[in-house]
């Protein structure tokens, strides 16, 4: 991106990648994409440039790229393309991944608590709890009455908006 668009820090990184999991005898690397980019995925077009296609899709945007080196198909988990949860309350699940996270909970809860706003946070600490999300998932997932809205950290400017749906 930007400054560091074109200096090859890309290709080196993805083949060391791709020579360190043939190392490991893993049977290829997926990647996250979408049908638009987004600016906290990876850019698909140079991930196809050197060989991952998309194998699999959700009804919401989101593509499972794969550069596969044995013929393997993988797919995202049939979880992963519900897209939809019981609850109506706002819901977040999440992992602790990204060091921002953690204080992006607390400010949510703290407002939804200051304002009666019921919430269920369900933190992913295991791949098992990953696994049965109902939607695809980086680090983060949030829905609203039932459905799927975001794997994108939320401020408080869009829990109003989604509150007002």
């Amino acid at each position: 991106m930007g400054e560091y668009k074109g200096k090859g820090y890309g290709k080196s990184l993805i083949e060391y990648c791709i020579t360190d999991a043939k190392e490991k005898g893993k049977s290829g690397i997926c990647m996250l994409g979408a049908t638009k980019q987004k600016a906290w995925l990876s850019d698909q077009s140079f991930a196809k440039s050197v060989g991952f296609e998309v194998v699999d899709t959700t009804d919401y945007e989101y593509q499972l790229l794969a550069l596969s080196f044995d013929g393997t198909k993988p797919q995202f988990f049939r979880n992963a393309k519900n897209s939809k949860i019981e609850s109506n309350e706002l819901t977040i699940y999440y992992s602790i991944q990204c060091p921002f996270i953690h204080q992006n909970i607390e400010i949510i809860k703290q407002y939804c608590e200051t304002h009666d706003i019921p919430i269920v946070i369900i933190p992913l600490d295991t791949l098992q709890k990953a696994k049965e999300l109902p939607s695809v998932f980086n680090n983060y997932a949030v829905f609203y009455k039932g459905n799927f809205k975001t794997v994108n950290l939320i401020d408080i400017a869009y829990i109003k908006r989604i509150l007002k749906q």
